[in-house]
């Protein structure tokens, strides 16, 4: 049995940050790490996808090059083969620093291997037994595979083996209307496929306000890609190299024949072959962890950080974990879950950024408010750049003049969304914003022209 005070399993975006700060504070530290260091953002999330969508808006672009003068002569072609290889050299750098920085840090020991838990402070890696007062689970979460109907008898992609194709699917079906489908769909229209998403539910980005849902279908139906909403039964099937999906939607032809097939339905935590049941750790009806305010679980000594607690899915919200154990255990901060805002970005393009309350959450929660909203089409910044489609909007508490949430949808969306999230996390009232002097042209400084009309929301 090896000895330590700390051991870290898995090494996502609150890993490995976590152990340099313990093996920094005098701890000795093992961490565990059974297949790619980095987790999902590196290996085949935000930076190996947001590294397509910059390879699919140069394609956009550049057909759209006449629109401001500028002339290309002959088609305009994709090489899909140099694409992955600077998807793969841009996100490989990331995963290979990681381990080779790790293992320079002195106190810290990195393990290669599954690690399963077997006693309350005991880890199994392999042959090896691993104890430690602390544990960190930082696991992360896998592609959901639905109990379709055919889907075992089918080849299918998820959002990881999509990192390994170095081709144009001919016709690609998504199901899946959310983050990671629209954003594959956009990629690949744009690359030049056939894209069909289907979503079972009655609009895109279910968890978004009703005017973004329909202001993000029409984006993606101008670039030419077919949305089938309502799709409530599906089922699949091969058909000569083919594959077909059987719908039972209010619209449209009840099958579809695609070339390939993305499943893109959602996220399931890697947290069903960790042994946790010897240990008594809780977890939900899907598996997340159940952790308190400070990430603890229900074990004493075990905390679970990142995608795997279900308190958020994106690579900020699993650095902000490894933030929040690190201020409680090492400096003497109780920092908590609770004290963060909502914020998230949809990395189509033009981007969604978000923060803070949706309109329906502040309808929902009976309080008086104020809206503002100004069209993409009314920014000089949009208007200068082409690109028009979008909308930003704000929400603001009538009586404190609190910022209770904002959506931009539109060129720098996802950049222009912080001065607002700032002014929230600052608990100052919207006159801040209003008041401040931005630079022009820049998308940001109609954000105070937007706050100066505001209106009750009805």
């Amino acid at each position: 049995m090896k000895k330590f005070d700390a051991i870290i399993i898995g090494t996502g975006q609150a890993g490995p940050a976590l152990s340099a700060r313990l093996a920094g504070a005098g701890m000795k530290v093992a961490v565990v790490e059974r297949k790619l260091f980095g987790g999902t953002c590196v290996n085949t999330g935000c930076i190996p996808t947001k590294t397509l969508v910059a390879s699919a808006r140069a394609a956009y672009m550049a057909r759209r090059a006449a629109d401001f003068g500028v002339m290309i002569d002959g088609s305009i072609a994709v090489d899909m083969k140099k694409v992955k290889a600077r998807k793969d050299d841009i996100a490989g750098r990331s995963n290979h620093e990681i381990p080779g920085w790790m293992e320079k840090i002195s106190n810290l020991t990195v393990f290669k291997g599954h690690a399963r838990f077997e006693a309350a402070h005991n880890v199994s890696v392999g042959e090896e037994i691993l104890q430690a007062d602390k544990i960190f689970i930082n696991v992360g979460a896998r592609a959901f595979v639905p109990p379709m109907p055919g889907i075992d008898r089918i080849d299918y992609l998820t959002n990881s083996s999509m990192m390994q194709v170095d081709y144009l699917p001919e016709h690609l079906i998504i199901i899946g209307g959310s983050y990671i489908g629209l954003e594959f769909g956009q990629i690949y229209r744009r690359f030049g496929s056939q894209v069909t998403i289907v979503e079972k539910g009655s609009r895109l980005i279910a968890r978004d306000d009703e005017d973004v849902s329909e202001a993000v279908k029409d984006i993606l139906e101008n670039e030419g890609i077919n949305i089938r909403l309502d799709a409530e039964c599906m089922a699949v099937e091969n058909e000569v190299a083919m594959v077909k999906v059987n719908l039972d939607c209010h619209k449209g032809d009840r099958t579809l024949t695609g070339s390939h097939l993305l499943l893109a339905v959602g996220r399931v935590p890697n947290t069903d072959d960790l042994d946790l049941d010897k240990v008594g750790v809780e977890v939900d009806g899907r598996g997340y962890i159940k952790v308190d305010d400070q990430l603890r679980t229900n074990v004493p000594g075990i905390w679970a950080l990142g995608d795997c607690n279900g308190k958020g899915a994106f690579t900020h919200t699993s650095y902000n974990d490894f933030e929040i154990v690190a201020a409680n255990l090492l400096d003497d901060d109780p920092r908590r879950i609770s004290d963060r805002i909502l914020c998230y970005s949809l990395y189509i393009d033009p981007p969604l950024g978000r923060a803070g309350m949706t309109e329906a959450q502040v309808r929902q929660s009976g309080r008086r408010a104020l809206i503002g909203k100004r069209l993409m089409a009314n920014v000089g910044r949009a208007v200068e750049k082409g690109e028009t489609q979008g909308f930003m909007k704000i929400l603001v508490d009538e009586s404190t003049g609190e910022i209770l949430g904002a959506a931009i949808l539109g060129v720098g969306g996802d950049e222009a969304i912080h001065s607002i999230l700032d002014t929230m996390y600052a608990k100052k009232p919207y006159h801040v914003i209003q008041r401040a002097m931005h630079i022009h042209p820049t998308v940001s400084e109609l954000i105070p022209t937007m706050l100066s009309d505001l209106k009750p929301l009805q």
